[in-house]
């Protein structure tokens, strides 16, 4: 029997990515036989073979239709083997382009027969992978629902590396809510789990680089470099496709400390070059223009890419920060030289509308960046020469702090002679 299998899973190889292979190879799979030992094994070599022909056809509803029609076949072999198949065909899914909210409903079906056939293991992790979805489709509620449900339960269980997985997937949530006080306790709780077992590197890289992530939203850049910087060898170690992502945060936390002098360097170096790419190249061109403190360029550059910039969250707040640090300092030189200028003539000369520079200015003015006016009348900003420093107040309040600290002495001296 085994050896009848084994010829038609030779065949159907022959055949290419052709649709009888296709047919010949779910036949197989499907095909009501017996179950020994080598019989599963030939069928797995199927199933993986099958899984990368409908891949590469990008036919993902197939694959969900692969995983509902093999229910009978994971009935009849270890739930250990099951568990890895249906993860695997599921990860399958997830290589076809456009396929996120198939794979939320494949999810939704297997949670729900998982739990009809009592596998608890393939259940938990089936519903964290629900939960990592729903991140990325943005449904945040769902997420943290699931993720509250998944924790109570996996803590009696004590259950450490998932464990791990579900407080890391926490903390992206929260941050991706902006909570960062939330998702800085949700990645101390996965530390800690983390630091009584073994964590694969390829998660260790992923707690890294949230550590750096959360660190950068502290505007602390230095600190967030480095936690980058590990993630980024342990991904590149492995040949990690992330691996560019997090370099484009290491050169992002080079530019944010203003050492964008140094992104070049990094870009150029051994481990820079291996993953040149549109995610580098972008943080090139972020460097680049941040250097010629141009915003026009720094425009331009976002446009150019935007799959790369724009579109990805964590990147495009901190540009937003520096473009904003890049306009105040370009219209603080353009107004130096004067004591009174018309707002339309500062806008020509930055490049940008009349309406957010007039903005801007205003905001400067408010946050103490110079002394000046609006006359909104005129359409002019008047410019104050700044105030010299009026050094009788501070003298004032020495005198009177150091008269305090006499009076306290005395009283005290007082009190020691009436006892």
């Amino acid at each position: 029997m085994a050896s009848d299998l084994e010829s038609r899973l030779k065949s159907a190889t022959e055949l290419g990515t052709s649709d009888s292979a296709v047919s010949q190879l779910k036949g197989l799979v499907l095909e009501d036989s017996s179950n020994d030992v080598d019989a599963v094994r030939i069928k797995e070599q199927a199933i993986t073979q099958l899984c990368e022909l409908y891949i590469k056809q990008a036919n993902a509803q197939g694959l969900a239709d692969l995983l509902t029609s093999l229910r009978s076949f994971f009935n009849a072999i270890p739930k250990a083997k099951t568990a890895k198949l249906v993860r695997s065909i599921i990860d399958s899914i997830a290589k076809v382009p456009g396929s996120t909210q198939l794979q939320v409903d494949v999810c939704k079906a297997q949670v729900e027969w998982a739990k009809t056939e009592k596998r608890t293991f393939l259940r938990q992790r089936i519903e964290l992978r629900l939960a990592s979805l729903y991140l990325q489709v943005k449904d945040y509620p769902a997420a943290l629902a699931l993720i509250s449900t998944l924790l109570s339960e996996v803590k009696r269980l004590d259950d450490k590396l998932l464990l791990v997985d579900i407080c890391l997937l926490e903390s992206k949530v929260n941050h991706a809510l902006r909570n960062v006080p939330k998702a800085r306790a949700s990645l101390t709780a996965a530390r800690t789990a983390a630091n009584s077992i073994y964590v694969p590197v390829q998660l260790q890289a992923e707690i890294d680089c949230q550590s750096g992530i959360l660190c950068a939203e502290e505007k602390d850049y230095k600190t967030a470099y480095s936690y980058f910087f590990e993630s980024f060898e342990q991904l590149s170690s492995l040949d990690d496709p992330r691996a560019p992502q997090v370099l484009k945060y290491m050169l992002l936390a080079k530019v944010m400390l203003d050492q964008a002098d140094d992104v070049p360097g990094i870009i150029s170096s051994k481990a820079g070059l291996k993953h040149v790419g549109p995610e580098v190249e972008a943080m090139r061109a972020v460097a680049q223009a941040y250097q010629d403190r141009s915003l026009q360029t720094f425009q331009d550059m976002l446009v150019a890419h935007k799959a790369q910039l724009v579109d990805d969250d964590v990147v495009h707040a901190h540009l937003a920060e520096l473009y904003d640090t890049l306009m105040q300092q370009n219209l603080v030189r353009i107004i130096e030289p004067f004591s009174r200028v018309e707002i339309a003539h500062v806008a020509s000369l930055i490049g940008l509308p009349l309406d957010m520079v007039e903005g801007k200015l205003s905001q400067m003015i408010l946050d103490g960046k110079f002394s000046g006016t609006l006359d909104q009348g005129a359409g002019c900003l008047e410019v104050f020469s700044p105030a010299p420093v009026d050094a009788v107040y501070p003298a004032a309040l020495g005198v009177l702090d150091s008269l305090g600290r006499v009076v306290d002495t005395l009283f005290a001296r007082s009190q020691r002679v009436v006892a």
